[in-house]
């Protein structure tokens, strides 16, 4: 159990740094950066999603040392999940109806992975 709530949090992270780097992205809307402008290097929001990504590696690496690859590898395709839905709350991204089809699959997916799996 504890070990899917540590899969969950990972997820969650990578997530997190997605939705980041998403607000990095808007923010440097109308800037070039081959201007030589370090519009990049003054955005908090990539500090933090780096930040995020180096904390989930971590993680990840423990989980790794605890859980086989072929069962934690599943949950980073619930980020494909989870982020459009944030995306779509935080900044109003569109969501097209087919995406329901294919989070469907996934979540599915998902879950007979995880069948018969203990921890």
């Amino acid at each position: 159990m504890i070990d899917n709530l540590i899969l969950l949090l990972f997820t969650l992270l990578m997530a997190s740094g997605q939705l980041l780097f998403r607000k990095v992205g808007l923010d440097l809307r109308g800037h070039s950066l081959a201007s030589g402008e370090p519009v990049l290097l003054r955005a908090p929001a990539l500090y933090a999603a780096l930040a995020l990504y180096g904390i989930a590696t971590l993680i990840w690496i423990w989980i790794l040392s605890r859980v086989p690859l072929s069962r934690a590898y599943p949950y980073v395709a619930l980020g494909v999940v989870l982020v459009p839905l944030a995306s779509r709350a935080v900044y109003g991204d569109a969501i097209r109806p087919i995406f329901w089809l294919g989070a469907l699959l996934i979540v599915a997916g998902i879950l007979v992975t995880q069948l018969g799996s203990s921890g």
